[in-house]
This record gives C-alpha cells, sequence and structure tokens, in this order.
C-alpha cells in the first residue's frame, strides 16, 4: 500500500508541473490567437491609401478646375474655378455629417443610414477598415462625393447661378449619389446582384453624365449657342488639367482595391493602357474625320478613356484594356460630335458625352471582356451589368429632374439673368475678373 501510495506521489509530482507548464503555454497561446484576429492597420496598405486619397483630391482640384476652366470664355473662368473649389467645401463638410452614413452606415438594398454612422460616430483612430483605418476610408471615399458633382457642373457652365448651384449639389448627392453608392458599394441590391463597379463608372461617371443632361435641358441653352462662337479660352489649362486628371485617376481606380497588392497593381496597369489606347485611336478617328488632330481633342480622349476604364479596371486583362480604351474613342466621339448636334441640347464642356456614355461604355465593357467568368456566367455577368446601366441613368435623370424643378418652385429661375449672362459670371456673381476689370 505505501509503495502504491510513492507510486501515486511520484506521478502527481511529475503531472503537476506538466500541467502548469502546459497551461501556462495554453495561456499565453489563448492570447497569441486573440491578439491576432483583432483588425490591426497594415502601414503599407495605409500609406498607399492616404496617397491615393491626396491624388483623387488633385484630380478635383486643381486638375478638373484647369480642366473646365480653360474650356469656358474667358469671362466665366473664376466661377469654374469657384464651382470645383465650392464642391470641395460643401460635400467635404456633407460626407462627414451624414453622406457617409447614407452611403455605407446602414444595410438597406437602396439606403444607408441617417445616424449609423452621423458625424462617424463610433470611429475612432484604431477604427480598422479591412487593412486600413476606419478614417482613411471615409475620406478617400469622400473624395469621389467631391468630385462627382464638380463633374457636372461642365453641363451647365456660364449659366446657373452660385446660390443655386450650390443648392443643387448639396441635394443632389444625399440624393443621387450617397443612395448610389449605397446601392453598389455599400452593400445594396446593385452590388449584391452581382453588377461589378470597381471604381465608379455607375456611382460617379453615369450618375453625374445622365444628371448633367437632364440638368443642361432643364435650365436651356446659353444665350447665342449655336449662332455665336463659345471656343475654349485657353487650352494650355485644358491640357494641364487633363494632365493632372491622367496622374491623379491612378489614385481613383488603383487606390479602389484599398490595398498596396497585386490587384492595385492591375488597375494601375489597365488604367493607363486604356487611357493611352483611347488618345491614339481618337486622335486618329479626328485626323481621318475632321482632317486634323486637335489638342483639344487629345485631351477630351484622355479623360474619355479614364472614363471607362473605371469601373473595369481590376476585371480585365491589358489586352481588355485596349478594348475597353479603343472602344470609347469611337462611342464617345460619336457622342460629342454628332449626337449633341444632332439632338441640340447645350452640354457645354461635353460631361454627357464624355462621363454619361462613356461610364456606360465602360460598365457594359466589364462584362463583355471580363477576364475571369462569375458566377453568373459571360452572358448573365452581361445582362446584370445591362441592368446596372438601365437603372443608374433612369434614377440619375429623374431625380435630377424632381431636385431642378423643386428648386425651381421654391427659388424661381435657376439662371442667371440676361444681362448678367452677357456680363460674365466672374463679375455678374463673383465682382472678380481673372484677366482683369474689362476680359
Amino acid at each position: 500500500m505505501r509503495e502504491f501510495s510513492n507510486r501515486i506521489g511520484r506521478a502527481l509530482g511529475l503531472a503537476l508541473p506538466l500541467m502548469l507548464l502546459f497551461g501556462v503555454q495554453a495561456a499565453f497561446g489563448q492570447e497569441v490567437v486573440e491578439a491576432a484576429v483583432t483588425p490591426v492597420a497594415d502601414s503599407g496598405d495605409t500609406a498607399w491609401m492616404l496617397t491615393a486619397t491626396a491624388l483623387v483630391l488633385m484630380m478635383t482640384l486643381p486638375g478638373l478646375a484647369l480642366f473646365y476652366g480653360g474650356l469656358v470664355r474667358s469671362k466665366n473662368v473664376l466661377s469654374v474655378l469657384m464651382q470645383c473649389m465650392i464642391a470641395a467645401g460643401m460635400i467635404g463638410v456633407v460626407w462627414v455629417v451624414v453622406g457617409y452614413s447614407i452611403a455605407f452606415g446602414g444595410e438597406g438594398a437602396f439606403w444607408g443610414s441617417l445616424t449609423n454612422e452621423f458625424l462617424l460616430s463610433g470611429m475612432g483612430p484604431e477604427t480598422v477598415n479591412g487593412t486600413i483605418p476606419a478614417y482613411v476610408f471615409v475620406m478617400f471615399q469622400g473624395m469621389f462625393a467631391i468630385i462627382t458633382p464638380a463633374l457636372m457642373l461642365g453641363a451647365f457652365a456660364e449659366r446657373m447661378r452660385f446660390s443655386a448651384y450650390l443648392v443643387f449639389i448639396t441635394v443632389w448627392v444625399l440624393v443621387v449619389y450617397c443612395p448610389l453608392a449605397h446601392m453598389v458599394w455599400g452593400g445594396g441590391w446593385i452590388g449584391e446582384s452581382g453588377a461589378l463597379d470597381f471604381a465608379g463608372g455607375l456611382v460617379v461617371h453615369m450618375s453625374s453624365g445622365f444628371s448633367a443632361l437632364a440638368a443642361c435641358i432643364i435650365l436651356g441653352k446659353r444665350q447665342g449657342f449655336g449662332r455665336e462662337q463659345m471656343t475654349p479660352h485657353n487650352l494650355t489649362f485644358t491640357v494641364i488639367g487633363a494632365s493632372l486628371l491622367w496622374v491623379g485617376w491612378f489614385g481613383f481606380n488603383a487606390g479602389s482595391e484599398l490595398a498596396a497588392d497585386g490587384t492595385a497593381g492591375l488597375a494601375f496597369l489597365t488604367t493607363q493602357t486604356a487611357a493611352a489606347t483611347c488618345v491614339l485611336v481618337w486622335v486618329l478617328i479626328e485626323w481621318a474625320h475632321r482632317g486634323k488632330p486637335t489638342v483639344l481633342g487629345a485631351a477630351t480622349a484622355a479623360v474619355a478613356g479614364l472614363v471607362a476604364i473605371t469601373p473595369a479596371c481590376a476585371f480585365v486583362s491589358p489586352g481588355g484594356a485596349i478594348l475597353v480604351g479603343a472602344g470609347s474613342a469611337i462611342v464617345c466621339y460619336i457622342a460629342v460630335t454628332m449626337l449633341k448636334p444632332a439632338f441640340g441640347y447645350d452640354d457645354s464642356l461635353d460631361v454627357f458625352g464624355v462621363h454619361g456614355v462613356g461610364g456606360a461604355w465602360g460598365a457594359l465593357a466589364t462584362g463583355l471582356f471580363i477576364w475571369e467568368t462569375t458566377d453568373q456566367g459571360w452572358g448573365g455577368q452581361v445582362l446584370t451589368q445591362v441592368i446596372s446601366i438601365a437603372f443608374t441613368a433612369v434614377f440619375a435623370i429623374v431625380a435630377t429632374a424632381v431636385i431642378l424643378y423643386a428648386m425651381k418652385a421654391v427659388m424661381g429661375d435657376l439662371r442667371v439673368d440676361a444681362d448678367a449672362e452677357a456680363l460674365g459670371l466672374d463679375l455678374a456673381e463673383h465682382s472678380e475678373a481673372a484677366y482683369g476689370p474689362h476680359a
């Protein structure tokens, strides 16, 4: 009996230290596992996304401002620069207060939430979205919200009252842009249906392009449209602006991967390839059609190619990007040089012809030239893309028309009067002149 007790004692003497050892290891191991699953921002991804966010802001200021500013007459250049600047100011505030919440704060099919992320509640510096800080994601998406309404101003440039413009872009972002961003990227029905829009063909370009078409028709033509020369006053500005847009677009498209990885590299490559192809093909078409290639045509082509590849940049191969760019040159050239004159609408700076038509082509081309077949199959993906294109076009046009007619009922005429338009919006609306008091 004593021998048995001694054996038990020796066994316990060996077992207890081992149990303690394994218990300590298990405890430390549990802590390691728990630490591993705690979301932590990746410094490389974060650095890239901070850079991409700044690049997208540069697209509006100064890229779009110079691109549009050079295209209008000299008496209206400051008004265009101001409209771009105030878009960054007004939408920059609206986005943080409630815009982000509508786009990304809820789980509805058509609408996010007015309260879930109101004033970015619940976020802090340690809050992570994937591998980047949530604040960085908010600001990256905020740059998209800023540039989209600013794109529209080119369609009704030189005639809308500044006060009306300020109200219009604010309401439009809340009623059109944010819900559409939610439907595509925030868990809404378009994204859930399988439609692909990597960086904004539907959300940014089609929404602004088709809304711009509705706006320019509702506001009416500029005085003298079709009778007077309304040539760009400074093509140097326009080329510089287009060049800045081209550079910034890498942040726009490659940044939409939200990481510094191979997919971002693909988006970088296809963005460059499509833009380059569109410039080349457009110049050749214009040369054959009109006898000479123009700088304005090349600058317009660069933007058209960038627009078209935006939804497709992570879903097509480099060869597919060439097809996207070439197709964009063809359809946008037709829209700008033939469709607009045929219907007679005064889309001052070809917003619909480039962003509306180019965005629709890019969304369709995403399905046509998709690199890897989705669960829907090739034909199913193309059909899904067509449905998303049709919905976006109708939604943007109808919602914009409702907004503008409601504004007319409340504010009266949304245009400056005839004398102010003849004088120029720089002096009439802002009491300033870009090139002296009599420019």
